[in-house]
Parts: structure tokens; sequence; C-alpha cells
């Protein structure tokens, strides 16, 4: 995964769910519909809500990393 498309950065490591979810939701609003967000994470649960969470708001889940327990995901915001 190219992390130099990002636009945008999200740093939600030792972050715990919901809370991925909930710095995600705001900050896709920071960026243009295209443009791209990259989320750090290391919640074991982020990968399945992620997935979820791109599905049920419409963006694209450009692509997923994961290094040890660090998990990089790059979002296209679609709306």
């Amino acid at each position: 995964m190219a992390l130099e498309m990002a636009d945008k950065t999200l740093d939600c490591q030792h972050m715990l769910c919901p809370m991925p979810i909930l710095k995600i939701s705001k900050a896709i609003k920071e960026v243009e519909v295209g443009q791209m967000l990259l989320m750090l994470a290391d919640d074991p649960g982020a990968k399945p809500d992620m997935e979820t969470w791109t599905r049920r708001m419409g963006h694209d889940m450009v692509g997923f990393e994961q290094e040890g327990k660090l998990m990089r995901f790059l979002v296209r915001r679609k709306k």
C-alpha cells in the first residue's frame, strides 16, 4: 500500500472501540470527496469495525496492512 497516497493521517493507536470509528467518522469530513485518509490503529477489533463502517458509510477501503499489532487503513472518501 502506498502510504504517500494519503491526504491526511489519523493516529488512533492506543484507543479502544468505539474511539477509532468515532474519530474516523469526524476526520473523513475533513478531506474532500475523492481524497484519502490513512488511519493507524492497534485495537484488535479495528479491522472488522472498519470493514463495517466503510460499507455502511459508502466509502472505499483502498488498502489494509498489518505489521505486528499496528494496522493501517487507507480509505477514500466517496461522498
